[in-house]
Protein backbone atom coordinates (compact mmCIF):
# COMPACT_ATOMS: atom_id res chain seq x y z
CA UNK A 1 0.00 0.00 0.00
CA UNK A 2 1.19 3.53 -0.76
CA UNK A 3 2.21 6.14 1.74
CA UNK A 4 -0.45 8.36 3.22
CA UNK A 5 0.31 12.03 3.18
CA UNK A 6 -1.35 14.59 5.36
CA UNK A 7 -2.96 17.43 3.43
CA UNK A 8 -4.19 20.61 5.03
CA UNK A 9 -7.49 21.87 3.62
CA UNK A 10 -7.70 25.27 2.01
CA UNK A 11 -8.92 27.99 4.36
CA UNK A 12 -12.71 27.89 4.71
CA UNK A 13 -13.03 24.27 3.54
CA UNK A 14 -14.06 21.45 5.82
CA UNK A 15 -12.98 17.90 5.09
CA UNK A 16 -15.11 15.00 6.21
CA UNK A 17 -13.84 11.44 6.36
CA UNK A 18 -15.77 9.17 4.01
CA UNK A 19 -17.36 5.89 5.03
CA UNK A 20 -15.60 3.92 2.30
CA UNK A 21 -18.84 3.81 0.28
CA UNK A 22 -19.33 6.89 -1.87
CA UNK A 23 -22.96 5.92 -2.54
CA UNK A 24 -23.67 5.85 1.20
CA UNK A 25 -21.89 9.17 1.66
CA UNK A 26 -24.12 10.67 -1.06
CA UNK A 27 -27.25 9.35 0.68
CA UNK A 28 -28.39 6.60 -1.73
CA UNK A 29 -30.82 4.16 -0.11
CA UNK A 30 -29.34 1.06 -1.78
CA UNK A 31 -25.72 2.13 -1.29
CA UNK A 32 -24.30 -1.32 -0.49
CA UNK A 33 -25.85 -2.90 -3.58
CA UNK A 34 -24.64 0.00 -5.73
CA UNK A 35 -21.11 -0.36 -4.40
CA UNK A 36 -21.20 -4.12 -5.00
CA UNK A 37 -22.27 -3.58 -8.62
CA UNK A 38 -19.58 -0.91 -9.07
CA UNK A 39 -16.92 -3.31 -7.78
CA UNK A 40 -18.13 -6.04 -10.15
CA UNK A 41 -17.98 -3.61 -13.09
CA UNK A 42 -14.46 -2.58 -12.05
CA UNK A 43 -13.44 -6.24 -12.09
CA UNK A 44 -15.03 -6.72 -15.52
CA UNK A 45 -13.01 -3.75 -16.78
CA UNK A 46 -9.82 -5.13 -15.20
CA UNK A 47 -10.32 -8.51 -16.90
CA UNK A 48 -11.02 -6.90 -20.27
CA UNK A 49 -7.78 -4.89 -19.95
CA UNK A 50 -5.82 -7.95 -18.77
CA UNK A 51 -7.06 -9.93 -21.78
CA UNK A 52 -6.23 -6.95 -24.01
CA UNK A 53 -9.69 -7.07 -25.57
CA UNK A 54 -10.96 -4.20 -27.65
CA UNK A 55 -14.46 -3.03 -26.82
CA UNK A 56 -15.67 -4.75 -30.00
CA UNK A 57 -14.03 -8.05 -29.01
CA UNK A 58 -15.33 -7.70 -25.44
CA UNK A 59 -18.81 -7.04 -26.82
CA UNK A 60 -18.70 -10.35 -28.73
CA UNK A 61 -17.57 -12.25 -25.62
CA UNK A 62 -20.13 -10.55 -23.37
CA UNK A 63 -23.04 -10.74 -25.79
CA UNK A 64 -23.50 -6.96 -25.70
CA UNK A 65 -23.19 -4.23 -28.29
CA UNK A 66 -19.97 -2.21 -28.38
CA UNK A 67 -21.78 0.98 -27.24
CA UNK A 68 -23.15 -0.92 -24.22
CA UNK A 69 -19.64 -2.17 -23.36
CA UNK A 70 -18.35 1.39 -23.67
CA UNK A 71 -21.08 2.69 -21.38
CA UNK A 72 -20.46 -0.09 -18.85
CA UNK A 73 -16.70 0.59 -18.80
CA UNK A 74 -17.42 4.29 -18.29
CA UNK A 75 -19.45 3.57 -15.15
CA UNK A 76 -22.95 3.60 -16.62
CA UNK A 77 -24.24 0.38 -15.10
CA UNK A 78 -27.73 1.48 -14.08
CA UNK A 79 -30.15 -1.15 -15.30
CA UNK A 80 -27.66 -4.00 -14.77
CA UNK A 81 -28.58 -6.32 -11.92
CA UNK A 82 -25.91 -8.06 -9.87
CA UNK A 83 -27.03 -11.32 -11.49
CA UNK A 84 -26.49 -9.96 -14.97
CA UNK A 85 -23.05 -8.58 -14.07
CA UNK A 86 -22.11 -11.95 -12.56
CA UNK A 87 -23.16 -13.53 -15.86
CA UNK A 88 -20.74 -11.18 -17.64
CA UNK A 89 -17.95 -12.35 -15.31
CA UNK A 90 -18.85 -15.94 -16.25
CA UNK A 91 -18.62 -15.06 -19.96
CA UNK A 92 -15.15 -13.64 -19.29
CA UNK A 93 -14.08 -17.01 -17.88
CA UNK A 94 -14.59 -16.42 -14.17
CA UNK A 95 -16.17 -18.72 -11.63
CA UNK A 96 -18.25 -16.78 -9.14
CA UNK A 97 -18.74 -18.08 -5.62
CA UNK A 98 -21.39 -16.59 -3.34
CA UNK A 99 -20.69 -17.03 0.37
CA UNK A 100 -23.36 -16.39 3.00
CA UNK A 101 -22.28 -15.78 6.59
CA UNK A 102 -24.14 -14.73 9.73
CA UNK A 103 -24.02 -11.00 10.45
CA UNK A 104 -22.28 -9.84 13.61
CA UNK A 105 -24.45 -8.97 16.59
CA UNK A 106 -23.26 -5.37 16.36
CA UNK A 107 -25.26 -4.83 13.14
CA UNK A 108 -29.04 -4.85 12.93
CA UNK A 109 -29.09 -6.09 9.33
CA UNK A 110 -26.91 -8.15 7.02
CA UNK A 111 -25.05 -6.55 4.13
CA UNK A 112 -23.76 -7.35 0.67
CA UNK A 113 -20.06 -7.16 -0.13
CA UNK A 114 -17.93 -8.27 -3.05
CA UNK A 115 -14.43 -9.71 -2.77
CA UNK A 116 -12.11 -10.93 -5.52
CA UNK A 117 -9.45 -13.61 -5.18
Amino acid sequence: MGRVRKVEPAPGLDIEMGSGNVYKDLGFKNAEAMLARARIVAEIARIIRAKRLTQTAAARVLGLSQPKVSALLNGHFQGYSQERLIGLLNRLGCDVKIVVTPKPRSRAMGRVSVAFA
